[in-house]
């Protein structure tokens, strides 16, 4: 089951400095499992987890993480199958990551590709294993972010090898800004059909009280 998080953030009514703001009006199912940005941008004094930016390709995988709007590069992972679900989710709780943002091919024009499918059928699995440790998957359009990777790299200064090999690390990168610049409202939520997740998903995941009190 998947959906999109459509509406947008405003006409938030003022509240009383002791009183933290609540989730605007959205899909009374989305309110349930809102992604981090839409978390950040609603109240400023929220402290969850990070989110893990993936970059599926053919062979390689790109990872990056943030907290908020503070982006870097992690790895680049060389893994199919479940071999790099389970890597992934090994990375996330590793990193304190407590969902995944996961590119979406498009076309110029929004079409979707056949990679599309394959990415829709990874997220599907990851979401499943992910829900089980109370984490959210959402997909987010990543056309032009390979290139836009490119271009970074490339200002930064960083030589054609050195592009080369991290070109899918800085796509996740690229993935994860346009994730947290749209405040999360082109995500789209990989809801396992399971009911029982589902409930995990609401009571999200364990918290580790000196992360949190940072």
């Amino acid at each position: 089951m998947a959906f999109p998080l459509a509406k947008a953030l405003s006409g938030l009514s003022p509240k009383p400095p002791a009183t933290r703001p609540s989730l605007p009006n959205f899909d009374p199912r989305v309110k349930e499992f809102p992604p981090n940005a839409v978390r950040r941008k609603i109240d400023h004094l929220w402290r969850g987890g990070f989110s893990l930016g993936v970059d599926l390709g053919l062979s390689r995988t790109g990872l990056a993480l943030s907290k908020g709007y503070s982006f870097r590069p992690l790895t680049v992972l060389q893994l199919r199958g479940q071999k790099l679900e389970l890597r992934l989710l090994e990375i996330a709780e590793d990193e304190e990551a407590d969902e995944f943002i996961i590119g979406l091919p498009r076309t110029y024009d929004g079409k979707e590709t056949t990679q599309s499918n394959k990415v829709r059928s990874v997220a599907g699995r990851l979401a499943v294993k992910a829900a089980e440790r109370g984490w959210r998957v959402y997909l987010q359009d990543e056309h032009g972010t390979s290139a836009d990777a490119s271009n970074r790299m490339i200002n930064m200064g960083l030589n054609k090898t050195a592009r080369k090999r991290q070109n899918d690390a800085y796509a996740a990168v690229m993935v994860l800004e346009r994730y947290f610049s749209m405040s999360g409202e082109a995500a789209e939520l990989i809801l396992p059909k399971d009911c029982n997740l589902q409930e995990r998903l609401r009571s999200g995941p364990p918290r580790d009280m000196d992360f949190f009190s940072e």
